[in-house]
């Protein structure tokens, strides 16, 4: 049998790329394996969203290829800075369908470039899964209109195409008969599907909790301008028991005058609203958010807004990125603020952060119910999610792996819940 060894870098929709392409070759007679020693071919499925990801795929890229072993590189960077590694097989983000053909021309000696962006199926596509509790179903590919000026995935995913709802259904039917218990929806910008098709994404959600099935749902990202349009409906669909009660809605900045540079269709005022609003419905929820800190003409007054917001809102997630000009984006072009200058507004907003985060969880000490066992962590221990997602980790000498089970959380972390098995 021939080895193939896959590494992935970036978010929820490159793992589930990256668990298709394992399921091809896996159907293909080729074995996917951990060991990267013993692989045959490495397939490295890439994402260029913020510049130190990219930049540890370069790194990354440099080790391997002192192996000496064929390499194919799939994902974002080849679609949209193929130049940079013309010198290996490439698969672009449209293409997953025909990664045998290109890994079997590679194993044969030849470069192949296959780029071309089409509109080929995404969903009910053969996979083997990275964690076998979760599914991960991307609902729709690409953005709505104009792109956000600092951001480059419009180059690499394109417009926006919403999937057909029965076949994110039928996936999903398919992924319970076989025992798995999260259901993760994904996209670029989990708001806007159906925008393309005259659908929504409360009516997929809706349709969603009608399989009968016991499962919980993850819904991923979700810009707030798309939010405010049914905020009412999405919040009635979250007291469902069926949904993690976790609202990943980025921000990005605490300022109106940058939301504006940074082309983000909604205000400061728009966020806290739904912040607020979500609260109030379903106490506990967990709240996360994304932050850019040292966009270009960002001055520290407006920075500090980010930091008012941030005290003020107390979210249980911050993403915070430092500015990184992307290729061929506006915001490329705009005068940027010294290197030295993002790292220390960095440094500081995650201090604060820190003490927030710590502080939110102090209201799960002593918190018991229950929590689906979803991953194995170190030495012993077992990664849970309880109703809201907070990560919860507990020890035990058994294999309790999919297992639901009644905890007492006994100590908290900045980063996570640690409880006792109750039952």
């Amino acid at each position: 049998m021939t080895n193939i060894f896959i590494k992935t870098f970036g978010c929820a929709i490159n793992q589930s790329d990256s668990e298709v392409l394992a399921g091809y070759l896996h159907n293909a007679q080729f074995d996917i394996t951990d060991n990267i020693d013993e692989a045959n071919l490495i397939i490295v499925n890439t994402c260029c969203v913020k510049k130190p990801t990219e930049n540890n795929f370069f790194r990354y890229l440099d080790e391997i290829k002192k192996l000496r072993k064929p390499i194919v590189i799939t994902g974002c960077i080849p679609q949209i800075m193929p130049e940079k590694v013309k010198e290996f097989s490439l698969l672009g983000t449209s293409q997953l369908t025909n990664i045998v053909d290109v890994v079997e021309e590679t194993l044969n000696g030849s470069v192949v470039h296959l780029l071309v962006k089409e509109k080929n199926p995404r969903l009910n596509l053969p996979k083997i899964r990275r964690n076998d509790m979760i599914e991960i179903v991307p609902i729709c590919s690409g953005c709505l209109g104009a792109p956000c000026t600092y951001c480059i995935v419009p180059q690499a995913r394109g417009k926006l195409v919403s999937y057909d709802v029965t076949q994110i259904v039928k996936q999903i039917l398919e992924a319970l008969v076989e025992n798995v218990k999260e259901v993760w929806l994904t996209a670029q910008d989990t708001g806007c599907y159906g925008k393309d098709v005259n659908d929504s994404l409360p009516n997929l959600l809706r349709t969603i909790l009608d399989i009968h099935n016991k499962f919980l749902i993850r819904l991923g990202m979700i810009n707030p301008n798309h939010l405010l349009e049914y905020m009412d409906e999405l919040i009635d669909i979250y007291k469902s028991d069926k949904m993690f009660k976790f609202l990943h809605m980025p921000v990005q900045s605490g300022n109106n005058d940058i939301l504006k540079k940074m082309k983000r269709k909604y205000s400061v005022e728009d966020f806290k609203k739904i912040v607020e609003k979500f609260r109030k419905e379903i106490p506990n929820i967990t709240i996360a958010t994304d932050i850019i800190v040292g966009f270009p003409t960002e001055t520290k007054e407006q920075f500090l807004d980010s930091i008012k917001l941030i005290k003020a809102i107390k979210p249980d997630v911050l993403n915070i990125s430092r500015f990184w000009p992307r290729p061929g984006t506006q915001a490329e072009k705009m005068k940027q603020i010294p290197g030295w200058e993002t790292k220390n507004r960095s440094r500081y907003i995650t201090d604060v952060f820190d003490w927030i985060s710590f502080e939110n969880n102090k209201k799960w000490k002593n918190w018991q119910g229950p929590i689906l066992i979803d991953d194995h962590g170190k030495d012993d221990t077992f990664i849970g999610r309880n109703y809201a997602y907070k990560q919860v980790i507990v020890r035990s000498s058994s294999d309790i792996f999919g297992k639901i089970l009644n905890v007492q959380v006994e100590q908290i972390t900045k980063h996570d819940l640690r409880a006792r098995i109750i039952g």
